[in-house]
C-alpha cells in the first residue's frame, strides 16, 4: 500500500491507495494532521495496518491528488547527477568532486493529474523527471553507510523549470526553479523498506507518449546514500524533508531548436516500483 494526500469536496485528507480509489484515514488519526506528521511519528506501519483489507472511501474521479508532503521543512534538489546530463555542459569535467544543489519551495509543485502552469512571463517551461526521497529519521553528519536507514518513502518529481529565468543571474538558478505550480510531485509515497528499491531502477520521462529521458539510478554520479551524507553535513535533515535526486539527459532545452512544453501536452515521469506521475500543461 502507498500513502496519498488528496482533496475531496474542498477538504484535505490523507490516507492510502485502495482498490478503485483512496481510503481516507486522517479522520481516524487526528493527532497527525499531515503525512509529514505521520512520518515524524514513525507511524507509517500503523497507518498501513489500519488500512489492511478495507475498501476505498473515495473513488477515482471524486478527488484530486495533492503533493504527498505539502509542508516539508525543506526541499533540496541535486543537479547534474547523471553522466550524460553532466556532459551537456561541455566543461571537460567528467565527474565534479561535489554535487550541485539548489532549493525549491513547496508552492512550486502541484499534484498528480493537475496541470503544470506556464507563466505569463515566459514560454520556456521545461520538464525534468526525477526520483525524490522523503526523510524519515532526523540526522546531522549521517554516515554514508547508514544513510538509507533515514529514508521513509519514495515518490516522483517533475522538476519543471522556466529555462530563461535560470539564466537571469550568474551564480544561482532559484528564479527559474520556483514558479508557482511549474513542477509536480507524487502521485503517492511508496514506503521505503530495502535498498533494492532505489539501487538500480529505471527512470523514464515521456512527453505525449514519446520517451525523452531514460536512465538508471545505478548510473548516478552521486548515489542517494552519498546525497544524504553530504547534505546532512551542513544541515540537519528532519522527517518530511525531500531530496530530489537528479534528472537524466533529454530535457527540452537540449533539443535543437529547444522544445518547450505547451498547453495540451502530457508529461509522464515513471520509475520502477514507484509508479507514474502524470500532468498536463496549462497557461497561467
Amino acid at each position: 500500500m502507498n500513502l496519498v494526500a488528496f482533496t475531496a469536496s474542498g477538504v484535505q485528507h490523507w490516507g492510502v491507495r485502495a482498490p478503485g480509489g483512496v481510503l481516507a484515514l486522517s479522520g481516524e488519526f487526528p493527532q497527525w494532521r499531515t503525512l509529514r506528521n505521520v512520518i515524524a511519528a514513525g507511524a507509517i506501519p500503523a497507518v498501513l495496518d489500519a488500512a489492511t483489507g478495507r475498501l476505498a472511501s473515495h473513488t477515482e474521479g471524486s478527488f484530486t491528488y495533492d503533493i504527498p508532503v505539502a509542508d516539508p521543512e525543506k526541499i533540496i534538489c541535486v543537479g547534474l547527477n547523471f553522466p550524460d546530463r553532466n556532459a551537456e555542459y561541455r566543461d571537460g569535467e567528467a565527474a565534479p568532486p561535489n554535487m550541485s544543489l539548489f532549493i525549491r519551495f513547496p508552492r512550486s509543485f502541484t499534484g498528480h493529474g493537475q496541470p503544470l502552469i506556464r507563466p505569463l512571463e515566459s514560454p520556456q517551461l521545461d520538464y525534468e523527471g526525477e526520483i525524490a526521497i522523503v526523510i524519515g529519521r532526523p540526522g546531522r553528519r549521517i554516515p554514508e553507510g547508514d544513510a538509507l536507514t533515514h529514508i521513509a518513502a519514495l515518490t516522483l518529481c517533475n522538476e519543471g523549470t522556466i529555462r530563461d529565468w535560470v539564466q537571469h543571474a550568474k551564480f544561482n538558478v532559484t528564479q527559474g526553479k520556483n514558479w508557482d505550480r511549474s513542477g509536480a510531485m507524487g502521485p503517492w509515497l511508496v514506503p521505503f523498506t530495502e535498498p533494492s528499491q532505489i539501487a538500480d531502477i529505471q527512470l523514464t520521462t515521456r512527453v505525449n507518449g514519446e520517451v525523452r529521458q531514460q536512465d538508471r539510478t545505478s548510473r548516478m554520479l552521486f548515489p542517494i546514500a552519498r546525497q544524504i551524507a553530504y547534505i546532512s553535513t551542513f544541515t540537519t535533515l528532519v522527517p518530511g524533508d525531500i531530496i530530489v535526486t537528479g534528472t537524466p539527459t533529454g530535457a527540452g532545452a537540449r533539443f535543437d531548436p529547444p522544445v518547450w512544453l505547451k498547453p495540451g501536452d502530457v508529461v509522464e515521469v515513471e520509475a520502477d516500483g514507484i509508479g507514474t506521475l502524470r500532468n498536463g500543461v496549462a497557461d497561467e
